[in-house]
Order: structure tokens, then C-alpha cells, then sequence
């Protein structure tokens, strides 16, 4: 896990010197070095933040040099590297460093822009060819690495994060029309247009995309190199042999995930999907002590904490815990809004942000955590009603007594008219959708009428036409969601020079979880049956058959009842008056409390999008 950066020109404008000012940005990503290449008509420059994880020689330092041809700057982790380093040498490639950025070069020689269909990990990377004067870079099919680009000063910059840019002279110019959608509907991406950001002038590789860059006639071309198929599914599988191929991809996702050759841990939320994770590393290695790490809420009826303790417990796991308050989001919002660059949809990315503090506290530099499940395998109650809406088209709602057992769970989900209506007509459903998006942001009353008028009519409000229960887990996986929650967990991290591992997202599983029947997702009522069907026996039934999801959710209402808090967020708001995005009588008014995961939450947004300006 490094930080990356880099300038690719037609002629020798910028210098080394720039490239320094950029890895100096992001120097947190890669406290163990740093490292600066440029070949002989600096056409190209590389820089490097190294984070050390698999072999800590100075021989795998980067950038990395490969058959006098190749140069790379890597950020990330090819979990795989073992598997492919044995296929490479029965090709006769030979390799002198024991980590997987020489993989990669290898790889790139023996496959070329295909090498990426070969990678199970997460990354991002940029490789000079000095024989074709062209470089190529590439992101993970997820989204888990970053990769932001600008083409605005000529020729053509690249880096981990934002702030490298701007270290570089990329001007810091917000783009009013996402910071439009963010205010009004809660957006933090584009769905329609994946590689644009809270910047003008910046640009991000969008995931699964590979790129290729020619200084010499200023040539960029991107491309989609892998799509999940929600359409492909299994016709009829049996429900024990099924379960058992499920636990067999996540335990060697996990397997895999645990190559490392500095100190490891998990999170461990108290929810499902972590405890999985932890349970699973017990299995592997039964006798080996390792650290979870947990964030707790005083005095919050929400707070996970004796669900994680049972856990840690049950598997004997040496837990440590932070208990995170809203005096420690006033004190440390700067530095966490520094690090995150693009506003927080609410609170809960700040807690994740303790737990990355308190592993480094610990000395731990690796920790695994379950996030991707919820989007791949339907663990949010949102995902009740697509599964209904699927059963009603095949006309098997009624008799399945779905909703009923569901409600028997004492989940309150409902399936009217409405639903009924978007069932039949899936195409006027959207439309119907796009258009209360739009009326619902028109008529929102704090914002300048000047400041609507200008970038309504930018704004993007494209629905989906979602027929079925994978319809909407694609949509959420591979276009609007988690990519989101991947950026929190990717800043969280790094800004404490820790790597977050994401077993739950090796494409083997997910694509074989789309491929399975809505029934082993959602069954009798239970979200994410599947996992619950591999985990019973193995976590205490209170955790794998719970029935409340929070969502790791703080308490973000009491928060921001808090004097400091308010206060914060008043200046937030004068700051977008000033910027003549609010009316100045939003002023007037007080502070608006909300929950972490309430729709109206404006007040938040205003506190998060004014760390954009």
C-alpha cells in the first residue's frame, strides 16, 4: 500500500522537483520511503510513497524497473502474486524481489493490457513503456485503490489522492454542479459519469477501467476491462452444496488476504459480515494470537460493542476498543475532512476513521473488514422490496409468505401499491423517480435561487430501471454505493498509514454470488441467507441470526446537539452564504439534528460540502 504520483509530457516542462511536491502531499500513504525516476528526455517522471507490506528489501523499492523497458508505481495489493509468480516462471521469467509489484511488471510483458484479468486485488498503477513511449495504468474491478488524473496543465498528471494535484499546480476549483447534487439528493459520485469529482480540472480512472497515455501526439484512451453479469444466473441450485462453495471462495479470499509480512488484525463491528471475517481467520490458524479492533459509543443504545465482545470472545481474539464521541469529531474534523477531500454522506466514516488511529496505535498495519457484503448479497432492509417486486412479476409473492415471515422477524418493510406499480412498469418507475428527484431538489428552499438555476440543469438525476433483486445489488456494487464507502475506507486507512483488506470483494466470490438465485440472498425473511447458512455454528446465534442492522451507525444526532458541533456547522453555513450557495436566512435557524442514515439530513451536508470550498 503506497502513494503514487506522476507527470507524462510531450516535452521537458515540469521537472522532478513538481513530482517531489506531490508525493510530499501524500506522504502518509508510504511513511517507509520515498523513491523518483525519469528517463533521459524526462518525458516521463514517476514518484513514490512506499508503505511496506510484502517484501521489505530495499530491492522491491519503487518506482520499479523491469527488463530495462518497463517502469512502475504501484499502489495496492495482487493477492495472488504467489499463484502467478510460479505461471510466469513455466514461462521463463525470472524475478529478483519476493513481492508482487515485479509480478505485475512480468505480467504486463507476458500479457500486456490483459495482465488485469489475471490480478485478484486491489490497485492502482501506472507503468512507463520506454520502448513504446506510451504509459499504461489500470484500477481494481471495485474501486478499492484510487487513481485521479488531470490533463488541465498540459500533458498529463496522475496521483493517489487530490492533494497531490494540487501540490502540483491543478487549481483547487470545486465543481458546483456535484456539490448541487450532493446538497440536494445525498449523491457523493456521478452514476453517469463515474469519472468525475468534487474538482474541476481532476478526473478519477473509474473502477475496472485500464488507460493508455501517448505524450508524443497527447493521445488518452480509457477502457472498461471487466463488467459483472447480473442477467447470468443459475437456474436451480442445491441450497447445502451451494453454502459450502460460498465458504470455500470467502475462506480462500481470506487465505489469501492474510500474505503479509508485517503485524495483521481485523475490524470487528459486532455486525455479520466482520464477525465472519474474524471467525474464519480462526479456523485457518487456530493457535495464532491476533488484535481486532473496535469502535464503541458511550452511552449509545445503538453501540456494538457487547455484540463485538461476544465475538472476540467466542474466538478468542485480543480485542481493543475506542470509544468515540463528538468531542473528538469538533477536535479532529480538519484533519479528517484533509484526508477524506470529497464530503461524507454522515458520521459513521469519521468512526472508522478512529479504528484506523487506534490499529496504529497498536502497531498493526494490516486489517482485514467485511464491507462489500451488504451491496453483494442484499444486507440492507432496502433490499426487501426488489426481492418482492421479483417475486411478484414470476407471481410467486403470495404463496412464497415472504413478507409475512419477514414481518414475523418484526421488520416493518412494506409492499404496496407503489411497489406493485414499479413491479409492472419497472420503465415508468425511473422516470417517475428521476422526476421527484429533480422537483424535490428545485424546491428546496435554504439554497440560492441563483445557485439552482445555474446548475439544475447540470444536475444528474438518472434512476435506474431496476427489474429484480440483482438489478439493484449491481447498481449498488458496480455503479452508485460502494465505491463511496470504499473512498472512506481507503482515506480512513491510509491516513494513518494503515492497509484495510476487503475479502468479501475477490471477483471469484462476487461473481459467483451474482450468479446465485435472489432465494440465497434473501429467504424466510433473513437478509444475507447465504452467510448465515455458512456461519451457523460457528458465531453465537445472537450474532449470526440478528435481526437488527445498524449499519455501524453512530450517534450522530446527539452529536450534533453538541455546543461545539453547532457551532462548526454554523460556520459551515455562513461559509456557503458567503459562497453564495445558501440564503442567509438558513442562519436564522437552528442547527437541525439528524441520524446517520436519515434522508433529510441537511445541516450534515452542509458541514461536510462546505470542506470542499
Amino acid at each position: 500500500m503506497c502513494g503514487i504520483a506522476g507527470i507524462i509530457q510531450p516535452y521537458p516542462r515540469f521537472t522532478l522537483d513538481e513530482v517531489k511536491k506531490m508525493t510530499d502531499a501524500i506522504a502518509h500513504r508510504g511513511p517507509d520511503g520515498e523513491g523518483f525516476w525519469k528517463n533521459a528526455t524526462a518525458s516521463c517522471i514517476l514518484g513514490h510513497r512506499r508503505m511496506a507490506i510484502i517484501d521489505l528489501s530495499a530491492a522491491a523499492a519503487q518506482p520499479l524497473h523491469y527488463r530495462q523497458r518497463y517502469s512502475i508505481v504501484y499502489n495496492g495489493e495482487i493477492y495472488n502474486y504467489i499463484e502467478l509468480r510460479k505461471e510466469l516462471q513455466n514461462e521463463g521469467y525470472l524475478f529478483h524481489t519476493q513481492g508482487d509489484t515485479e509480478i505485475i511488471l512480468a505480467a504486463y510483458d507476458h500479457w500486456e493490457e490483459d495482465c488485469v484479468d489475471h490480478f485478484d486485488g486491489m490497485f492502482a498503477f501506472a507503468i512507463w513503456d520506454e520502448q513504446e513511449k506510451e504509459l499504461f495504468a489500470a484500477r481494481d474491478r471495485f474501486g478499492e485503490k484510487p487513481f485521479f488524473y488531470s490533463t488541465h496543465l498540459g500533458g498529463f498528471h496522475f496521483a493517489s489522492e487530490m492533494k497531490a494535484l494540487w501540490a502540483a499546480g491543478i487549481p483547487r476549483e470545486p465543481n458546483l454542479k456535484m456539490l448541487f447534487n450532493f446538497i440536494t439528493i445525498g449523491y457523493t459520485g456521478n452514476p453517469e459519469e463515474p469519472s468525475e469529482t468534487f474538482y474541476e480540472h481532476i478526473l478519477k480512472l473509474p473502477a475496472a477501467s485500464r488507460l493508455y497515455y501517448t505524450p508524443a501526439d497527447n493521445t488518452l484512451v480509457i477502457e472498461k476491462y471487466w463488467e459483472l453479469d447480473a442477467d447470468e444466473q443459475y437456474s436451480e441450485v442445491d441450497t447445502k452444496s451451494t453454502t459450502e462453495q460460498f465458504l470455500h471462495l470467502l475462506t480462500a479470499s481470506v487465505k489469501r488476504r492474510l500474505r503479509s509480512d508485517v503485524p495483521l488484525g481485523t475490524s470487528l463491528s459486532g455486525g455479520l459480515d466482520s464477525s465472519a471475517i474474524a471467525s474464519i481467520i480462526r479456523d485457518l490458524h487456530p493457535d495464532r494470537p491476533y488484535a481486532a479492533f473496535t469502535a464503541g459509543f458511550p452511552g449509545y443504545e445503538k453501540s456494538e460493542l457487547e455484540y463485538a465482545a461476544a465475538v472476540a470472545g467466542r474466538l478468542s481474539i485480543r480485542q481493543h476498543t475506542v470509544m468515540v464521541t463528538g468531542e473528538d469529531l469538533s477536535a479532529q474534523w480538519k484533519t479528517f475532512m484533509h484526508h477524506q477531500e470529497e464530503p461524507v454522506g454522515s458520521a459513521s466514516a469519521f468512526a472508522q476513521f478512529k479504528v484506523a488511529e487506534l490499529a496504529k496505535q497498536h502497531h498493526i498495519t494490516v486489517l482485514l473488514d467485511g464491507q462489500g457484503a451488504d451491496e453483494t448479497l442484499a444486507g440492507y432492509h432496502k433490499y426487501y422490496k426488489w426481492y418482492w417486486q421479483e417475486l411478484f412479476v414470476r407471481r410467486k409473492l403470495m404463496r412464497s409468505g415472504e413478507i409475512r415471515a419477514t414481518q414475523a422477524l418484526g421488520i416493518n418493510e412494506q409492499f404496496g401499491l407503489k411497489n406493485v406499480m414499479a413491479s409492472l412498469f419497472p420503465d415508468l418507475a425511473a422516470v417517475i423517480l428521476e422526476h421527484q428527484y429533480l422537483m424535490h431538489a428545485l424546491r428546496h428552499e435554504e439554497l440560492e435561487p441563483s445557485f439552482i438555476k445555474l446548475h439544475s440543469k447540470e444536475a444528474y438525476y438518472t434512476t435506474p430501471e431496476l427489474r429484480n433483486l440483482n438489478g439493484a445489488l449491481h447498481f449498488n456494487t458496480c455503479t452508485h454505493g460502494l465505491e463511496e464507502l470504499l473512498r472512506y475506507a481507503d482515506r480512513n486507512s491510509m491516513s494513518f498509514a494503515r492497509e484495510v483488506r476487503l475479502p468479501f470483494l475477490s471477483h471469484e466470490l462476487v461473481e459467483f454470488i451474482f450468479k446465485l438465485p435472489s432465494s440465497h440472498k434473501i429467504r424466510d425473511g433473513w437478509t444475507k441467507r447465504i452467510l448465515r447458512d455458512a456461519m451457523s455454528g460457528k458465531l453465537p446465534d445472537h450474532i449470526t441470526w440478528r435481526k437488527d442492522k445498524t449499519g455501524f451507525e453512530p450517534p450522530q444526532h446527539k452529536w450534533m446537539k453538541q455546543d461545539r458541533l453547532a457551532a462548526m456547522i454554523n460556520e459551515a453555513r455562513q461559509k456557503l452564504v458567503d459562497h453564495r450557495i445558501l440564503r442567509p436566512e438558513v442562519l436564522l435557524r437552528p442547527v437541525q439534528p439528524s441520524d446517520a442514515y436519515s434522508a433529510g439530513q441537511y445541516d450534515w451536508r452542509y458541514f461536510a460540502a462546505a470542506g470542499c470550498l
